[in-house]
């Protein structure tokens, strides 16, 4: 068996995960792949250690604001092909959508809006999942072998975060949102951390805003990797990595077999 293991990481913040000891981690992850969300930082404002990684080759985007959002994808072998954003310029200038075609696969990394800060922002959120969902459902339909991960900024179901009812009108979990990420599934996207673990409840954001949440273990699943169907029996392991600090996000991960 050929096996390939990815990661994704929203960093808040690449140059502040780097001062908390995030090139050692890189070095010692195993992952073929590293696709990290929310780095706020241009490549060319980081170290050389950061854009030049021993091992790996980076792809980056940025958004126009500075100091906000990004995505970097980290990949032992360079990409077939790269693509940034969906076309839509409502979206693009934030720097969300970075994708890289593989041999054995097309990986999405996305970061997700946060419908956080008020409604409107909210019904932005939800027409990005629109338009995310009319890029990939073709390339699903059609059979390409798809992997998407990233910071999706909603809790899918009751078991996704730890107090559901006390957050039930909490932009993350509210129903409009949860319809929305329940149309990934219906289009076909496979939850892997959820086929792999039906009934585990373990989270990979923990708010700041109190303390202790983290170590009491008081947090929302917001992180993902999705796999097209034809993926779905060839994944081999499925973690979120809760003792990996550095972030209010920690990195979730999946093993998938490639074959031979």
């Amino acid at each position: 068996m050929t096996s390939i293991t990815i990661y994704s990481w929203n960093v808040n913040g690449i140059r502040s995960v780097e001062r908390k000891g995030f090139p050692a981690w890189l070095g010692g992850c195993g992952g073929e792949i590293v696709a990290l969300q929310e780095v706020k930082a241009e490549a060319a404002q980081l170290s050389a250690a950061l854009r030049q990684p021993p091992g790996y080759h980076v792809e980056w985007l940025a958004a126009v604001k500075k100091g906000y959002s990004g995505v970097a994808t980290f990949s032992r072998h360079a990409p077939l092909a790269v693509s940034r954003g969906f076309g839509d310029p409502r979206f693009d200038h934030e720097g969300r959508v970075l994708v890289c075609q593989f041999p054995h696969f097309t990986l999405f990394n996305i970061y997700f809006p946060s419908g956080s800060s008020g409604p409107e922002r909210v019904q932005h959120k939800l027409a990005f999942y629109d338009c995310f969902l009319a890029t990939i459902g073709p390339r699903i339909a059609s059979g390409e072998p798809v992997v998407v991960v990233g910071d999706v900024n909603t809790a899918y179901a009751p078991l996704d975060l730890a107090r559901p009812r006390e957050n039930a009108r909490t932009s993350g979990f509210l129903p409009e949102e949860r319809a929305a990420l329940g149309q990934f599934f219906a289009a076909g996207l496979v939850d892997s951390f959820r086929h792999m673990h039906p009934e585990l409840a373990k989270y990979s954001w923990w708010s700041q805003r109190v303390a202790d949440l983290r170590e009491r273990n008081i947090g929302w699943r917001l992180d993902y990797i999705f796999v097209s169907p034809n993926l779905r029996e060839r994944i081999v392991a499925v973690d979120i990595h809760c003792d990996v600090t550095g972030s209010d996000h920690c990195p979730v991960s999946v093993t998938l077999d490639v074959g031979a």
